[in-house]
Order: C-alpha cells, then sequence, then structure tokens
C-alpha cells in the first residue's frame, strides 16, 4: 500500500553511475514521453541522440522545454529504414531506448495502415539495425498496456497474457510485441549473448498523465484547455477505468529496468508491465473532479456522445513481476499523480517555464 508521501518507497540514486557520459539513442524524443525523458537524461549526463518527427503543434513540451538544446535531435521517419540505420550505427549506442509511435487510439481509426507502419514496422527498424552494431547494447522498447486481448473484465493482465487488440493502435502494438519477441528468439537469444551482445525486453505501460501534454483526445490536455477557457469539461466516457499513473512513474521503470539488464545481460530480457498499484485505479469522471479540485474551479458535462469509435472501458495490468523481481514500484497514488501533474500547468499558465518546472518535479519525483 502506498504510505501517502510519495519518494519512499522507490530509490532512483543508482541512475547516475548507469547512463553520465553513456551513448543513449532515443525514438520519439519530441513526444510528450520522450521529452520528459530526454531531459531526465540530461540531468543524469548522458550523451543523448534523439529520433523521431517534429513535434506536433505550436503548443508542445519538446519545443518548451528546448528540447534540441538537449540532445543531437535527428528529425526523420522511424520508417525510413536507411537513415535509421545509419543514425544507429553512426552514434555506436550504449542504450537504445525505442518510444516513437503513432499513440492515439482514435487517430488509429482514422490511419489504420499508417498506425500498423510506424508501430510495428517502425519496431522492426530500429531492431534490425541494431544486428549490425558490433558492440554490447541494451534496448528496450516500449509498447503499451493496450497489447492484451481485453476482455473487459476485472482480471489483471500479466506478461504472460495472451496478446490481441480490437482497434489498429492496441492491435498495431501487440503486432510490435511479437516484433520484439522474434528478434529476441532470433537474432538476440539470451542464450547465445556472447555472439551478439544485445539485451532486448520490452516494457508495457498504460495512460500517462503529466505536464507538458497538449496532445488532442487526450483527457488531461482537454481538461486543461476546457479549465484555462472557464468552458465545461466534456467528459466522453465517464465511467471507463484506467490505470492512470504520472509520466516519471513508468520512465522511472525503463530506466531501472536498463540497469538491471546492465548487471545482468540475460535475466531480465523479456516483457515486464509498468503501472499503478491495484487499489490505484479511477473512473475517467473521478480523474476529472479531481482534476478541477487541484486546479481550484471548473465545471463538467457528460453529453451521450453517439457513433464514438470503441475504446475499453476498462483495463487493469498486474505489475507483480516488476515488484519482485525488478524490485520497482509505483511511488505516487493515482490522486498524488493527478496533482502533481495540475500543479505544473497551473505554474506553467502563471509564467513559470517548462524546463524549470519540469527539472523541479523530477527531482521531486527522485528525491
Amino acid at each position: 500500500m502506498h504510505n501517502g508521501k510519495f519518494g519512499n518507497k522507490m530509490n532512483y540514486s543508482h541512475l547516475e553511475k548507469y547512463f553520465k557520459g553513456k551513448k543513449v539513442f532515443l525514438t520519439g524524443h519530441t513526444g510528450f514521453k520522450g521529452s520528459w525523458m530526454l531531459y531526465w537524461f540530461n540531468m543524469l549526463g548522458a550523451d543523448v541522440k534523439g529520433y523521431a518527427l517534429a513535434p506536433e503543434g505550436t503548443a508542445n513540451l519538446f519545443d518548451s522545454i528546448k528540447g534540441n538544446t538537449l540532445c543531437n535531435s535527428i528529425i526523420a521517419d522511424i520508417r525510413n529504414k536507411e537513415k535509421l540505420e545509419k543514425e544507429i550505427l553512426d552514434f555506436k549506442p550504449d542504450y537504445i531506448f525505442h518510444l516513437a509511435a503513432q499513440p492515439l487510439v482514435r487517430l488509429s481509426y482514422e490511419t489504420p495502415t499508417e498506425t500498423f507502419d510506424v508501430n510495428a514496422i517502425g519496431t522492426a527498424n530500429v531492431l534490425n539495425a541494431a544486428r549490425f552494431l558490433n558492440q554490447p547494447c541494451i534496448i528496450v522498447s516500449i509498447t503499451t498496456d493496450k497489447v492484451y486481448e481485453n476482455m473487459e473484465s476485472h482480471h489483471r493482465y500479466n506478461e504472460n497474457d495472451r496478446l490481441g487488440g480490437y482497434d489498429p493502435y492496441s492491435a498495431s502494438k501487440a503486432c510490435a510485441e511479437i516484433v520484439i519477441s522474434s528478434y529476441r528468439n532470433s537474432f538476440f537469444n539470451p542464450k547465445q549473448y556472447s555472439n551478439h551482445s544485445i539485451s532486448l525486453a520490452s516494457a508495457r505501460a498504460g495512460n500517462v498523465i503529466g505536464g507538458g501534454d497538449w496532445s488532442k483526445d487526450r483527457i488531461i490536455p482537454d481538461i486543461i484547455r476546457a479549465l484555462q477557457s472557464e468552458t465545461p469539461v466534456i467528459v466522453r466516457n465517464p465511467n471507463a477505468i484506467r490505470p492512470w499513473q504520472h509520466v516519471l512513474e513508468p520512465l522511472g521503470g525503463y530506466l531501472h529496468l536498463a540497469t538491471r539488464m546492465s548487471d545482468d545481460k540475460i535475466k531480465y530480457s523479456e516483457a515486464w508491465n509498468f503501472g499503478p498499484e491495484i487499489e490505484d485505479d479511477l473512473t475517467v469522471e473521478e480523474l476529472v473532479k479531481l482534476a478541477i479540485k487541484y486546479w481550484g474551479k471548473g465545471t463538467y458535462e457528460t453529453p451521450e456522445l453517439k457513433n464514438q469509435p470503441h475504446e475499453a472501458g476498462l483495463l487493469k495490468l498486474d505489475i507483480d513481476k516488476a515488484k519482485s523481481e525488478l524490485e520497482w514500484f509505483p511511488k505516487m497514488t493515482a490522486s498524488e499523480s493527478i496533482k502533481f501533474t495540475i500543479e505544473w500547468y497551473k505554474e506553467f499558465s502563471e509564467g513559470i517555464k517548462a524546463a524549470e518546472l519540469t527539472e523541479r518535479q523530477i527531482k521531486k519525483f527522485t528525491s
């Protein structure tokens, strides 16, 4: 159970020892999660080369934190196999964190083939390039909690559960997991580690929230835009239950996993779930109520919306494996995560710089 004060369960003081001065190839560095990770790597003293499309929209975290000054930023498409391979092989990374993706369920209905192309074939392109690295490399490939064949029951999905996907996004990420498994078996088999020197793991995490996310069709940005414009928050699926967690929770999990892989190149090369504690599930409506409370004012509405694309109503992750084998634990309750998130936006709207807020929150989270 949480003790209410985050910071007491999980210690991240070991990270600098592993990443300082190390070369990290980070795909998706211009995205929301990627920008938080880029800033954290910068604080750890890593040498980062980022590879991603240009950040979306005029308001985005990457530009707000001046991300192009924090790394060697390559703006290119993950589907450009030759370009990606050249950038990886020229850089000779110690670590590869693959976050680049088409990350939105609703958009995947509009661009299904592109979603499969980016999420499945893009992952294959990254892993294929790593085949030609003539040096040890640790690869953490990020998918999602939506890779499981979701029966929308209270079953908590663990890493051995069946992969699937109703919508193109979820299915494309399940495909990415199969690609990762295939490359791990065929080219980076842990039993033949001495022949290839590559450790490959996948990480499955869910609905992340945090400051600096301005994407459309995502709950927190939608809430913030409504609160700032003093209009009611429109809640699409008020009763949907999601494993909400602050963006720093899974990012910390990915980093911690990579340190474990550094210590044991074979044992940890598999799939891992990162999510909140089981008692910490909130409905969308509960999330909205807490956000309004921490903002200080606001209202919401739950209109009857017709012809909405299917989105899962219930999804729960089992994180027992990460807790027992990696000794990784979430630090914040869902309520603390929402408070942390709303505080970032509130202070940003009061004129505090995004980089200062991001650094302050990483320091608080890791202290």
